[in-house]
């Protein structure tokens, strides 16, 4: 992989791989699960947390060497898979009829193969004249009359444990210094013992990621995995090549997911939404009926019947109420937007507290940060925020008061009030005694 990353903690489609081969597993029902790993493992337990055991192998001397490593963490079972950490492919239906397959026989071994496979680099299944397996060869060992069988290992096994720890001992050291799991394969036939296969249907299932090409192969298939996925759970998606949705992502029915739209980590968007185009949403939350349009949500929360955009940016902390409409060019940080307030074009609105039916004019600011620290901005119901305000915060501008043109408010607004200039002079809605009706000073 040419990387300071172990192998196993590339994404897929936006998940450490070995965390999707854990979760498979314990898909398919398996567990506890216990993860070989070296001795600089820290990265791996952060990525997998205290779910897993570790069993850890100080040289790396082979697959049957790390099993050899783990027996001591692994707790009493009669049966024991095991599985490579870079096959992010493998379905859990496979495992499932790979577990069947084998407690309904009475082999020591049952493995994955697959003849539908690129076999190059890959350890072949060697069979007899009755097809039973009798060895597995690794692909720079095999000669050239094995290298022309296609049936390869796919690093996925099953074993009887009673039957595996007395023999995983007997396994000696290739010609490269390493012990190799596969060599069980031949013990197990040598002895006289059925060693069972399941075949896989989808030969992408036994990819390995060994390069940053694997690893691209690898994207693509999944990505198309789910994208198909969600377009037979309803969701419709015209140019499916173009999207990409990440494995924790969840779409609602009906709705629409535009071309050139990433949809990335637990992003949960609800029915009958819009989606793109040139749409980016992460760790979002958006309810129904909503439509982002050629925007970036990050770590937001958007309820119902909400638009964004286009051109508009929500960043983390982000949360608009229902019917909020934000056009262009705006920016909302930190801040909760009330319902049916409307931000048309060009505003930046961090860290604050905006309530219900404002209208924000083109080009107003709320000035968060004095160089130290970031302050808050609260907006009451029902306010008129004219074109160019800077809301100098913190500062409070009460329910139903409206701001002038380039207005610099600096200290807090009454309810009822208008603040009009560079600073504002405050004056009272009741007495009649401002300049102007609000609906001059404002863009919508």
């Amino acid at each position: 992989m040419k990387s300071r990353k172990s192998k196993v903690l590339h994404p897929v489609c936006g998940k450490p791989m070995l965390q999707i081969i854990v979760e498979l597993a314990a898909t398919a029902g398996l567990g506890p699960h216990i993860v070989v790993v070296s001795g600089k493992s820290e990265p791996v337990r952060e990525a997998l947390g205290s779910g897993c055991l570790y069993a850890v192998q100080e040289e790396q001397l082979g697959t049957g060497h790390a099993l050899i490593q783990s027996q001591d963490v692994v707790p009493d079972c009669d049966n024991l898979v095991v599985m490579a950490g870079d096959t992010p492919l493998l379905r859990p239906q496979t495992l499932v009829e790979l577990t069947q397959t084998h407690l309904a026989s009475e082999a020591p071994i049952t493995m994955l193969t697959s003849s539908l496979t690129d076999p190059d680099g890959l350890g072949r299944v060697v069979r007899d004249s009755d097809s039973r397996i009798t060895a597995v060869v690794e692909h720079r060992e095999a000669d050239p009359e094995t290298l022309s069988i296609n049936e390869i290992n796919a690093s996925v096994y099953c074993f009887r444990t009673s039957w595996l720890w007395d023999n995983l001992p007997r396994l000696g050291y290739s010609a490269t210094g390493e012990i190799f799991l596969t060599d069980l394969v031949e013990v197990a036939a040598t002895q006289g013992s059925e060693v069972a296969s399941v075949t896989v249907e989808d030969g992408a299932e036994a990819l390995g990621i060994n390069t940053r090409l694997d690893l691209s192969r690898a994207e693509s298939m999944m990505r198309d995995r789910i994208r198909r996925h969600w377009m037979m759970e309803g969701v419709t998606i015209p140019d499916p090549e173009s999207v990409y949705i990440d494995h924790d992502a969840h779409i609602g029915i009906d709705s629409v997911v535009l071309p050139n739209t990433h949809i990335r980590g637990g992003t949960i968007i609800g029915e009958d939404c819009e989606i793109g185009p040139n749409s980016v949403v992460v760790d979002s939350q958006i309810a129904d009926q909503c439509r982002i349009v050629s925007s970036v949500v990050e770590q937001a929360v958007i309820e119902s019947d909400v638009q964004v955009g286009p051109f508009s940016h929500l960043r983390p902390g982000a949360y608009l109420e229902s019917e909020v409409r934000i056009g262009n060019f705006s920016e909302i940080k930190n801040s909760r937007i009330g319902r049916a307030t409307k931000s048309g074009h060009f505003s930046y609105i961090g860290d604050a507290e905006v309530g219900a039916n404002v209208n924000i004019g083109a080009g107003s600011i709320t000035c968060n940060y004095d160089g130290e620290k970031k302050n808050r901005t609260v907006i009451g119901d029902d306010v008129f925020i004219g074109c160019d305000t800077m809301m100098v915060a913190p500062v409070t501008i009460g329910d139903r008061s409206y701001t002038g043109a380039g207005s610099v408010i600096n200290k807090d607004v009454p309810p009822d009030s208008g603040a009009i200039g560079a600073p504002a002079r405050i004056r009272s809605r009741k007495t009649g005694n401002d300049s102007g009706s609000p609906g001059r000073n404002a863009a919508r």
